[in-house]
């Protein structure tokens, strides 16, 4: 025979401080389901496409290995390929590139537009271009003005608009420097292996070491890396400020 169960059962002693809930290993796509945003992912298939194409022009109308080597080059082949897989991720709703990602991809084409306009195109900087590269024609002025200026403001146009903002960390800014002083190691590096003489051996006058020589290219540099990193800290301020476009979609029901 089992014993009786008592009447009153005494009460259980209180558990100190609150529970810890434990994290849910349900993803929340399994809560709210994903949103497809097909305006979004044509808007960047576009942006991928107006690079691609610069790009291919400037290939076809110069030296391929000259024209390779330029950093506004290499910053929208980034480009195109940054936004042709956010495309993706917007039409199958997966999840977004990381933020980090976007942010280097951002702030690097945003340089070569600003070292373009500021420096090289401006007639009172002391690096400006001059003959035939200040002014260039026909299909090698679309090149020039799809990657310096078009894909630049295509690629904020995103960011403001079809990105959701506070994705970018102030400790991702020194981290995105990497590839400016790796590209300036290459372009030291290159004109030391070409032959004195070479055309175009230095390409951007700022690093020209055979007419300023190395403490002053160096001194340059020291300055432009400064402000990249200044205009890497303001990205960040700026995405952390923002509004957030994606929050409230508009009364009609359409949301990008």
């Amino acid at each position: 025979m089992t014993a009786p169960i008592p009447r009153d059962i005494p009460d259980l002693p209180a558990i100190p401080g609150k529970p810890a809930l434990k994290p849910s290993p349900v993803p929340a796509t399994a809560v709210v389901a994903p949103v497809r945003r097909p305006a979004a992912a044509a808007y960047r298939l576009l942006v991928a496409l107006a690079a691609t194409t610069g790009v291919t022009l400037e290939i076809l109308l110069g030296d391929p290995s000259r024209t390779l080597g330029y950093f506004a080059i290499q910053s929208n082949i980034l480009l195109a390929l940054v936004m042709a897989f956010s495309a993706r991720r917007a039409w199958t709703a997966s999840r977004p590139l990381p933020g980090a990602v976007l942010g280097a991809t951002l702030l690097y084409v945003v340089i070569a537009a600003l070292v373009h306009h500021l420096l090289l195109m401006n007639e009172a900087s002391p690096f400006s271009l001059t003959g035939k590269a200040a002014a260039p024609t026909g299909w090698q002025a679309v090149a020039h003005h799809t990657l310096h200026t078009l894909t630049p403001i295509a690629a904020v146009v995103d960011w403001l608009l079809l990105t959701t903002p506070g994705r970018l960390h102030l400790r991702q800014a020194s981290t995105w420097l990497l590839y400016p002083l790796a590209y300036l190691a290459f372009s030291l590096t290159r004109g030391e292996l070409l032959l004195p003489g070479t055309p175009d051996r230095y390409l951007y006058p700022f690093l020209d070491v055979d007419q300023d020589g190395y403490k002053k290219v160096l001194g340059n540099a020291l300055l432009l890396g400064l402000s990249f990193y200044a205009l890497a800290t303001l990205l960040v301020a700026l995405d952390h400020a923002r509004p957030n476009p994606l929050r409230h979609p508009w009364k009609t029901g359409f949301r990008l």
